[in-house]
């Protein structure tokens, strides 16, 4: 069975460069079907850093929700993420599960207006 997924996106290190190559590695394994806009934000907690590029992407999936957030968090370490770094700093890449077939699966949807903005936008385009 297909799940249909829109995953949240964020990076502020080459963020361009990271991302483009973070779409490139997750369609080898998934269908994409479409990416918000790209909306640069202001760093939350530490604010002494780099600005970051958010943004979604929707796609279907094979894998079970579990599966596949395994597959993003590997994915993430794919790409060099420092998991030592500390929870709000700088960041290769930032991938996690918003929607789950239509539900909404991460309460940060409800407290980031740019979260929401991007997923709002492949939930209603």
């Amino acid at each position: 069975m297909m799940n249909d997924c829109i995953v949240g996106i964020g990076s502020n290190i080459n963020p361009t460069e990271n991302i483009r190559k973070m779409l490139c590695l997750l369609s080898k394994d998934h269908l994409l079907k479409k990416h918000s806009k790209w909306i640069r934000t202001a760093p939350i907690g530490i604010t002494n850093q780099q600005d970051f590029i958010n943004g979604a992407v929707r796609l279907r999936t094979y894998h079970c929700r579990e599966e596949f957030n395994l597959y993003l968090k590997q994915l993430e370490d794919k790409m060099g993420r420092d998991r030592s770094l500390p929870k709000f700093g700088p960041r290769i890449i930032d991938l996690d599960i918003v929607v789950w077939n239509d539900e909404i699966v991460d309460e940060d949807y409800h407290s980031r207006d740019f979260l929401k903005k991007s997923v709002d936008e492949l939930l209603l385009g």
